[in-house]
């Protein structure tokens, strides 16, 4: 990418991440698992990016990473992530001075040296006022993220005063009591003196995402958003999603490894695989399963999403054979090459023996492997 380019996506971007490492160390092998191993993302203003994935895909850490909650160590190695709000003129690198902690080694194989305690401290020094302002997350199990021992009123007033510490205890309560009305829980003026643990899934589900909003984020990620709700309280949930985004404007990080939710909420999607995006572009090339060219990874999970023809024919679900690498054991070629089934003819050994960068097919679509990589690419 020119100089030029790499501006403009910074400059048309509300979050630009770039070559972003997420590491961890285990001493019982020996190694370094590495998580998050080269990832790439933009997020326009407004838009809805979907980060898809099988569980160890490396989805999770990349938030988390985003957040500056990856709390195993050496965690964040190398990478830029910029960030600039909308009234900004200019981006900021939210790993400012990285450099100067880490130093990474990938050969022969990876090593890295880093302060883990200097860089955590110069980094909190910055993210503390940036997490709720700026970037908020709704977690995967809301009763474990709210406290046990505040109530509801409690939590979501104290978002709201965070973000304007000008009002009055009284009003930042009327406020909370407005946002659970917003997020459609039942007697919200009732539930402001309750506990979490005096409410449903569904219901600390629409609590977070209250207290998320209260602060008003320039930037919203959800994490599994949806994950072990039954399935009406799913459909509010998106429905919740949908609704405040389009009232809000906020810009939206899910993460999920449900494909029904990508498609209910993406703009954009991108596939995670062995910590690396295999396939980024918008939602109706990615997750269109006629529509080519497609990563073999991405169509096997459209491919097992049941679709009403085989529900009639009674056609059995296509499955991805073996399971997820160790990140611990990468490769040199694709990481999906074990499991890959429509390898170029001809042309295995390079599957095995080279990583595919990833390409740009077409005007909004990139694709990391070889059976669709740009002849020069080869060279």
């Amino acid at each position: 990418m020119t100089e030029s380019a790499h501006r403009r996506e910074i400059d048309e971007s509300i979050l630009y991440i770039k070559d972003l490492r997420t590491y961890f160390y285990l001493p019982e092998r020996g190694r370094f698992l590495r998580a998050v191993d080269g990832v790439s993302l933009t997020v326009k203003p407004g838009e809805t990016l979907v980060v898809v994935g099988e569980s160890g895909s490396g989805k999770n850490v990349t938030m988390l990473s985003v957040m500056g909650l990856v709390s195993g160590a050496p965690g964040i190695v190398s990478g830029r992530i910029w960030y600039r709000r909308p009234e900004d003129t200019e981006a900021v690198n939210l790993l400012e001075g990285l450099d100067r902690f880490s130093r990474v080694v990938h050969e022969p194989s990876p090593s890295v040296e880093k302060d883990t305690r200097g860089w955590e401290r110069w980094h909190d020094s910055g993210m503390k006022e940036r997490r709720g302002r700026d970037f908020a997350m709704i977690f995967q199990n809301p009763r474990n993220a709210l406290h046990p021992f505040f109530t509801v009123g409690q939590q979501v007033s104290e978002a709201v005063r965070r973000r304007s510490p000008e009002i009055s205890s009284s009003e930042a309560m009327e406020e909370a009591e407005g946002w659970l009305a917003r997020v459609h829980l039942d007697s919200p003026k009732k539930r402001l003196s309750d506990y979490p643990h005096n409410l449903s899934g569904g219901m600390c589900q629409r609590v977070m995402i209250a207290m998320t909003l209260a602060a008003r984020p320039k930037v919203l990620i959800a994490d599994e958003p949806t994950t072990g709700l039954d399935a009406t309280i799913q459909s509010r949930v998106l429905d919740l999603l949908e609704e405040m985004k389009a009232e809000l404007r906020t810009t939206t990080l899910v993460i999920t490894h449900d494909m029904g939710v990508a498609k209910r909420l993406a703009d954009r999607v991108a596939v995670m695989y062995a910590g690396r995006v295999v396939e980024l572009g918008d939602a109706k090339e990615v997750l269109d399963r006629a529509y080519e060219p497609k990563h073999p990874y991405a169509y096997g999970l459209l491919g097992a999403i049941p679709t009403v023809d085989d529900i009639r024919s009674r056609r059995r679900l296509s499955v991805i054979d073996g399971d997820v690498p160790d990140l611990s054991r990468l490769g040199r070629g694709c990481q999906f090459d074990s499991r890959c089934g429509v390898k170029p003819p001809g042309e295995e050994e390079r599957c095995s023996e080279r990583e595919p960068e990833l390409e740009k097919v077409g005007p909004n679509h990139r694709l990391r492997c070889w059976l669709h990589v740009k002849e020069e690419a080869l060279a």
